[in-house]
Formats: structure tokens, C-alpha cells, sequence
């Protein structure tokens, strides 16, 4: 918060929403509510929007989340509440269902350059509906039938399939196979009318009643990776190239002019844009 408030916010003053499935404490509402001079919220997440629901089968869940504890997956055995919510809930909680856009801050990011115009505006002004940072391949192992599940929707709603679709960004054989690439859902600026659209919400529901997110370990960001690749233009997907970020291991820090332009401070040799195991050169070739 304090990064952004001193990169961002400070100068525009939007609000921030902070969600929790226990109640925040005092003490840590004192000491957020130093950090900017932006209205804040504390929520607190309805049981049954973040914990594993009852018809989850507990033993199959936990082999699965065994197998990937013994393949050495990063993260095999958490998380799997937190990217059902990501994936479903967050954009339907009562604190958040005034706004239209947001723009997600988690813990432990780094912020490096000042953010002189206000992304939403740009977002809305360009009909851009979700803007990231880096793009990634996911493991493999965490999500062995969520694209088999994908070509089950489209089969039976293809409907929703954008005319000008980002296909080519998930698959490298027109939709046959995915090829794990994904935009890195811990930063997002996007617009929450498409995650409450029909289209969304149904593709939501659809995945999961399949129990992938407890069976397997599927992540918010190949959900909404795969969901704005479809059911949006390509265009409406936007490159925040003059934003950096840091998520450890990995690092974006603008090029060029955007680097001295935004008054930086990473490294732009450290940059994982064009790195061997980046997806970003998939999503540029749509442009």
C-alpha cells in the first residue's frame, strides 16, 4: 500500500478495499489507515465463498494436493481457497459491487516506477477491459484437465467465443493443446463487469463443478487467463509496459524512454519480458 499510494495514489486518491476471511484487527486497521488519505474499507469474505465447499470429495482433494506436495510443485499443497475466491467471488463480495474497475495489490511486491496518468481511465478511454504485467507458462501438473474442461465449454456454448479472440496466446495449435501460458493475475487492472458478465459467470460455474480448483490445483490466472483470451477482443487486453513490478522471482521494469519517463528504480537489465520461459512474445504477436 505504501508503494502505491507513493508511485499512484497519492496523487489520485482512490479507495482501497482490504477483504479478509477472519476480521482484521485493530491494530491493523490503525496501522493501514496511516498510509493514505484514501477512504478504506475492511471486509470480511462469506464463509461459503472461500472455503472448500461440502460435495468436495476430502479424500480426493487430499491426494491430490499430496501428489503435487511430492512432485515438488511450488505452492502444491495451498492455496487452492484463495484462487477458487480470485476465480469466482471477489468481484461479487458487497464492497466491491459499486466499482466497475480494480486494480489488484497483494503482499509482498515491489512497485518501482511513478504512475503519472490514471490507468482506469486510460483502460476505459482505449476499451481495454484487463491490463497486466508479465505473462508466464503455468505448471503443467496443477491443472491437467482444466483445458479439456475449456474445449467442453466452448463446445457447448460457443456463443461466447469473441470473433477476435486471443486463441493464439493459449494454444500454439489453433485451441488442439494449451500451452500453459497465462497473464500473472497478481497484477491486475481490469474491469469486473466482464468477471459478472453471463458468459464469465457461466464458464465460472462450469469449471467449478468439475472440482478442479480442490482436485487439481487450478489458479485464478490460467482461469482468467483462458477467459479473457476467448470471450474478449484481442484488443481489449493491454501491456502496462510503463508499470514496474516485482513479484519474487520475477521482474518487469520498463524499457527505454518508459524506464526514465516514469523515473524508475529496477533495473532494467533485470526484466523477464523477452526471458526464455516469458509469454509475453505470444501476446505481442497478436498485436
Amino acid at each position: 500500500m505504501e508503494q502505491v499510494e507513493s508511485k499512484f495514489n497519492r496523487k489520485f486518491k482512490y479507495p482501497w478495499v482490504l477483504l479478509n476471511e477472519v476480521e482484521f484487527s485493530a491494530e491493523f486497521k490503525k496501522r493501514i489507515s496511516v498510509l493514505t488519505d484514501a477512504p478504506v474499507s475492511f471486509g470480511m469474505i462469506p464463509h461459503d465463498h472461500w472455503f472448500q465447499p461440502d460435495w468436495i470429495d476430502e479424500e480426493r482433494a487430499k491426494q491430490g494436493r499430496k501428489s503435487l506436495v511430492t512432485q515438488n510443485i511450488i505452492y502444491g499443497g495451498q492455496y487452492r481457497n484463495m484462487c477458487r475466491f480470485n476465480s469466482g467471488y471477489f468481484f461479487r463480495h458487497e464492497l466491491l459491487l459499486p466499482y466497475k474497475w480494480y486494480w489488484r495489490v497483494e503482499p509482498d511486491v515491489r512497485y518501482f516506477c511513478d504512475v503519472d496518468y490514471d490507468p482506469f481511465l486510460f483502460m476505459e478511454d482505449n476499451n481495454k477491459i484487463y491490463g497486466f504485467t508479465i505473462a508466464m507458462p503455468d505448471w503443467e501438473q496443477t491443472l491437467p484437465t482444466l483445458w479439456s474442461s475449456t474445449r467442453e465449454f466452448i463446445a457447448e456454448n460457443p456463443q461466447y467465443l469473441h470473433p477476435d479472440n486471443s486463441m493464439d496466446f493459449l494454444s500454439d495449435n489453433s485451441g488442439e493443446t494449451y500451452n500453459l501460458c497465462h497473464f500473472w493475475s497478481n497484477f491486475e487492472i481490469a474491469d469486473m463487469d466482464f468477471w459478472r458478465s453471463e458468459a464469465y459467470m457461466k464458464f465460472f460455474e462450469f469449471l467449478d463443478e468439475k472440482g478442479g480448483f480442490y482436485y487439481e490445483r487450478w489458479g485464478d490466472a490460467p482461469v482468467h487467463s483462458i477467459a479473457m483470451s476467448l470471450f474478449s477482443g484481442k484488443d481489449q487486453i493491454h501491456f502496462f509496459k510503463d508499470i514496474g513490478y516485482r513479484h519474487s522471482p520475477f521482474q518487469h521494469c520498463p524499457q527505454g524512454s518508459d524506464w526514465r519517463n516514469a523515473h524508475c528504480s529496477c533495473d532494467p537489465n533485470d526484466n523477464f519480458d523477452f526471458a526464455p520461459n516469458s509469454c509475453l512474445k505470444q501476446f505481442l504477436r497478436l498485436m
